[in-house]
């Protein structure tokens, strides 16, 4: 039998294990915190009981993935949650666009935008299952659904502010303008329009869910079907050379390509080691969760119905905060991204005191407090919102950092999404996963297709060790 060692439990790490063992492979998965999950970690902070998520709190990605649907998750208790509205857009004046899983719904409330929103999503989104195999897998490879792809893709590679063009309302570029700003990258620039489009489509096919009992319930349902396999897990287990690593076969890393080179050394060969000291990571988040009372007083009825709530205003506003976080200054009004899980799953609230997720975009390693900047944005779009706090817990980019050393600097994305990590990750290659060492393998949100709870970049990374076993026995 083999032996493979993952280094890190976060989602992938605990999806590349996944992959192994069920090929026979025995795996002791490393984390170096004292609990699993990066992060899909959830607990409950403020008020007793009340349940907050760490980083991913949506899973558009995660609730169609390929790997995760191969999985009998919900045997380990994984159940998704939808609520009414998946994603509203609140605009001043008490104006709002909503993104509803119906592309048709969504169309129907766009007014004369309805018609260019049905031609964009409607026939994606329908394919999407067939699209995903392609698009959650690296794009230097031959699709399986090359025309399918091409015609989702085509339009991924102009940037956002092209692609808003497309549409003549106020509401319609705003909504595809919060979309776009997932990528925490400059709009104006080319490939910044795939991660939005890419979350759009998979939205309008499987929903924009949340995980029943916290984030955390997936990483938890991955743990249970490791063990149930054979395999292992061990916490507070940090590895920071190889000497720490135990003999194996493989070895995963669920890391970010700095941490790599400094467990791997000299080991690596020279290019690739200078590859993943130049790997660029992207702006931070400030994250600040709220307890409410009665919940957000939305101006906009849509965003009291949605899970999730863009604050960034119009689309040029968007586009501004974007640029001034890239060039390292904090704008008056950055993006803010709400999280409203409750409502589609009761059970993380107490009684009429609500858990609100909120976090900002902001330059890697901002200093600062951005704590007011964002209950300024919710004020702007729900009068009275002050009134309603009854705690706050703060997380800062150095905190993000600390709680999880893939966020380096707040880049909760593993990477600035820029044209060349986009398309290869880490380094230009085939095989992004392969670190140039045999058995070594980065399986990391750094590499395709980024960040999410969808475990891809795990099981895709877990499939080119397989073949590595394979050819060495």
């Amino acid at each position: 039998m083999s032996d493979a060692v993952v280094v890190g439990g976060g989602p992938n790490g605990l999806a590349a294990g996944v992959t192994l063992a069920r090929e026979g492979v025995r795996v002791t998965v490393l984390e170096a915190g004292d609990e699993i999950g990066g992060g899909t970690r959830s607990s409950t902070a403020i008020v007793p009981g009340l349940l907050h998520d760490h980083c991913a709190g949506i899973h558009p990605m995660a609730v169609g993935s390929e790997f995760l649907r191969s999985l009998p998750l919900e045997s380990h208790g994984l159940r998704w949650r939808w609520s009414e509205i998946d994603c509203a857009h609140p605009l001043d004046g008490g104006r709002s666009a909503a993104l509803y899983r119906s592309v048709e719904d969504t169309a129907a409330n766009l007014g004369v935008d309805g018609p260019r929103w049905r031609l964009a999503f409607g026939r994606t989104s329908a394919g999407f299952d067939e699209l995903a195999h392609d698009i959650m897998q690296p794009l230097m490879r031959l699709p399986r659904h090359p025309l399918r792809l091409a015609r989702f893709g085509l339009p991924t590679v102009l940037p956002g502010s092209v692609v808003a063009r497309l549409f003549r309302t106020e509401e319609a570029r705003a909504l595809l303008g919060g979309l776009l700003a997932h990528a925490i990258h400059p709009l104006h620039r080319p490939l910044s329009s795939a991660i939005g489009l890419g979350i759009a489509t998979a939205g309008h096919r499987h929903g924009w869910a949340v995980a029943e009992g916290g984030s955390r319930s997936i990483t938890d349902a991955l743990a249970a079907e490791l063990r149930k396999l054979g395999g292992s897990i061990e916490t507070g287990v940090r590895v920071r050379s190889t000497a720490d690593l135990p003999p194996s076969d493989v070895t995963m890393f669920d890391l970010a390509p700095g941490a790599v080179v400094d467990i791997l050394g000299n080991r690596l060969p020279g290019r690739v080691a200078r590859a993943y000291r130049r790997f660029r990571h992207g702006p931070g988040a400030f994250k600040v969760d709220f307890a409410v009372e009665d919940g957000v007083p939305w101006s906009s009825r849509e965003a009291r119905r949605a899970t999730t709530v863009h604050l960034g205003g119009s689309f040029p506003e968007i586009a501004h905060a974007e640029r001034k976080i890239h060039e390292g200054a904090m704008p008056e009004r950055p993006f803010v991204l709400v999280g409203q899980q409750y409502l589609a799953d009761p059970s993380r609230s107490i009684g009429n005191v609500h858990p609100v997720y909120t976090y900002a975009h902001v330059p890697n390693g901002f200093a600062g407090d951005a704590s007011e900047a964002i209950i300024a944005q919710i004020e702007r779009f729900a009068p009275g919102f002050r009134d309603r706090i009854v705690g706050t817990a703060v997380r800062t980019t150095t905190e993000f950092e600390v709680g999880n050393p893939n966020f380096v600097g707040g880049d909760i994305l593993t990477g600035a999404k820029d044209v060349r990590q986009v398309v290869f990750g880490p380094r230009v290659t085939p095989n992004p996963y392969w670190t140039g060492v045999p058995g070594r393998y980065i399986c990391s949100a750094a590499t395709p297709p980024g960040p999410g709870a969808h475990g891809m970049c795990g099981a895709n990374a877990a499939q080119h060790a397989l073949r590595y076993l394979s050819r060495a026995s």
